[in-house]
């Protein structure tokens, strides 16, 4: 910068030199003080911005100072501002300036402090473009140098370059060439320099090249693949592009020629065509031979892929035909011995025999239960629910369950956030896999169940998605890698003929993987097992829903309700409950029956529908029904349905659902809160 330079002051009379860089160090500048012109002289160099003389600086030898001026580079002309004495001392003290000092500005003193500051800016501004003068100088030399060197690097590239190159103007003159052209044309490059192209290479190639050249001078790139022979006649295939160039105003002066020889890679291309042929036609022979075992093994591979789908499918049916065929055993026992006693008027022990037949159905539908959740369709109604709390409520079950020798401890963390999922499935869960701790340490152990937030170990996202994490681990004995690879398989269990369906696990990961979560499982040999259930965030906004009484039987008063069920027993069965719940009942065997017979009703309190309905379903005949009668309530009952998997999608405003095989107690309580909602 202009001010990043010393300001030397010589000015040896009185106090005028520290007063001069006092007003100079105020302005931001840098003074330098000398007593003498010879200390001046010795200081003279490129970190002198500028000089400040007075009159009474000039009056001894300035020979030093001229010598140290004249020895400046071309470029550097120090700028001097002088200080002229007053008029009335001129005669005496003013001296005329050597040649030497020749960018000077003269002040009369006395004078202002401005005005000196100015003149000192407007040397040092001078002194500034010197130095940008210099330093373009220095680039100028050094790019020319840089020029010559690339240009000779250039040469040295071109000429070792087995390829053709020239430059060639406007007026079809070559203006540069390389070594090549004299093996190629068999005349030297010099010769080459400043001829026209029809010149150098004969009336015969120019004729042939003429149009590619006329081409190229309109500003199109050219590539052309022409024979060019060599001097003993041999043959020589050449690649030959034509690269336009443009000058600043856009214009096309002059043009490249690059020219490769390619006779190796056509000949190549020739072989390879003909070996291409040849191959071909073996490539179809092989691929008819190929295509026939490829069709033995398509069917090898189907006949295998349908043995191990019908194995699976056998070890499936026959899990599950044992399993009920021992419960309906039960029921259909029980359900004898009862007719058989009543009609010998005998009334002992019937209870005993209910109880037995109501246990083996109740497992019928939990086995049910269980395969639907293991093929992820059973009906789920996810809530916001405190995972924590859950399983602090389930101390008392869980300690009943484990016995006396198994500890249990609950370790559920404060303050976690609500996961969203079917409250009553996960209690369901968390018990069996209490149970399947419990059995995995027969000789007593610890149980722990522990709460938290965490994301999935195996995610490989930049920004993993957090879960509410419930974790069951046990001090048992433990699983192989074996055992590991099949716990999830349905009817697969390592426990004893009847103490286990091996559904447990399968009806784990089937609802765990419906509420859209996930499950790890870590286990070894002696080491006890750890289950981890990654269950997803509520909504933040989620809303709050009620909370059901079960096990209170509950009746009407009369109210009418709309039964649609296309299976009779069903419906004959739900019919005589709500008459016993003395309520008014109306039927329906199908959707389209069921508008028929609202159409004729005047009032209906509550519409109970089956979700499976032939023809329109019972989500859609709700649908229907609600254009006409907006407000009325809807219970749905459902075995299975593929759409209602997910209750808080598949209902509406109004609507429930209720689970078959369903309680006396269940039906009447949902039935009651839904007709006294409307009520109200």
């Amino acid at each position: 910068m202009p001010n990043s330079r010393a300001v030397c002051i010589v000015a040896p009379f009185g106090q005028d030199a520290p007063s001069i860089a006092s007003v100079i160090s105020a302005h931001g500048l840098r003074p330098a003080i000398y007593e003498t012109i010879d200390q001046l002289a010795g200081a003279i160099g490129e970190d002198v911005g500028a000089v400040v003389l007075t009159d009474e600086a000039l009056a001894g030898d300035l020979s030093s100072l001229c010598g140290a001026l004249a020895a400046q580079p071309a470029w550097s002309d120090i700028p001097f501002v002088l200080l002229r004495a007053p008029t009335s001392r001129a005669r005496v003290l003013r001296a005329p300036l050597p040649p030497e000092i020749a960018s000077v500005v003269e002040i009369e003193r006395p004078l202002a402090s401005a005005s000196l500051l100015s003149a000192i800016d407007s040397a040092l501004r001078t002194r500034f473009r010197q130095f940008v003068i210099r330093d373009q100088m220095i680039r100028l030399e050094r790019s020319e140098a840089a020029l010559r060197e690339s240009e000779t690097e250039l040469r040295l590239i071109a000429d070792a370059l087995p390829v053709l190159i020239a430059f060639v103007d406007a007026g079809l003159v070559y203006r540069f060439a390389n070594l090549a052209y004299e093996e190629w044309l068999g005349v030297p490059v010099a010769q080459v320099v400043g001829r026209r192209v029809e010149d150098v290479v004969g009336p015969e190639m120019w004729a042939a090249r003429r149009h590619d050249i006329a081409s190229v001078l309109t500003g199109t790139f050219v590539r052309t693949e022409v024979r060019w022979p060599m001097r003993d006649g041999g043959r020589r295939d050449a690649e030959v592009r034509y690269i336009p160039r443009f000058d600043a105003s856009g214009a096309v002066d002059g043009f490249h020629v690059f020219a490769a020889d390619i006779t190796e890679r056509k000949v190549a291309l020739e072989t390879t065509q003909q070996q291409a042929a040849l191959l071909e036609r073996r490539v179809a022979e092989r691929t008819a031979a190929l295509e026939a075992e490829m069709a033995a093994r398509q069917a090898s591979e189907a006949a295998l892929r349908q043995s191990h789908k019908m194995e699976a499918v056998g070890q499936l049916t026959g899990g599950i035909a044992h399993d009920f065929n021992n419960m309906l055993t039960g029921i259909l026992a029980a359900m004898e011995l009862l007719r058989t006693r009543l009609d010998e008027g005998r009334t002992d022990h019937l209870p005993r025999l209910i109880d037995i037949a109501s246990t083996s159905a109740q497992r019928a539908a939990g086995l049910t239960q269980r395969l639907l959740a293991f093929s992820r369709r059973q009906s789920l109604d996810p809530k916001p629910v405190d995972v924590s709390s859950l399983a602090r409520s389930m101390e008392d079950l869980l300690s009943r369950t484990l016995g006396e020798r198994v500890r249990l401890a609950i370790a559920a963390a404060a303050d976690l956030p609500m996961a969203m999922v079917d409250a009553n499935q996960l209690e369901s869960a968390l018990l069996n896999l209490a149970i399947n701790a419990r059995d995995a340490m027969p000789e007593g152990g610890r149980l722990l169940v522990e709460t938290g937030v965490d994301c999935l170990p195996d995610e490989a996202s930049a920004n993993p998605s957090p879960y509410v994490v419930m974790t069951v681990s046990d001090s048992g004995v433990g699983m192989d890698d074996a055992t590991l690879a099949r716990v999830f398989e349905p009817f697969f269990t390592t426990k004893p003929i009847g103490q286990g369906t091996g559904l447990g696990m399968s009806m784990i990961y089937g609802f765990i993987n419906q509420s859209d979560g996930h499950v790890r499982i870590d286990s070894a040999v002696g080491t006890g097992t750890t289950v981890r259930l990654y269950l997803p965030l509520a909504p933040a906004m989620a809303g709050q829903h009620h909370t059901s009484v079960e096990g209170l039987v509950t009746g009407g008063n009369g109210q009418r309700i709309l039964v649609v069920d296309d299976d009779v027993q069903v419906r004959a069965l739900v019919t005589e409950l709500l008459h016993e719940l003395s309520y008014d009942v109306v039927t329906a065997d199908s959707a389209e029956a069921a508008l028929e017979t609202l159409a004729s009703l005047e009032r209906v309190d509550l519409l109970l529908s089956d979700v499976g309905l032939p023809g329109l379903n019972g989500r859609q005949l709700a649908d229907v029904v609600r254009q006409d009668r907006p407000a009325l309530p809807v219970l749905f009952m459902t075995g299975y349905a593929n759409n209602a998997t997910n209750q808080a999608a598949f209902l509406g405003e109004g609507m429930e659902m209720i689970a078959k095989p369903f309680t006396l107690a269940a039906l009447s309580e949902a039935v009651t809160r839904m007709v006294e909602a409307r009520r109200h």
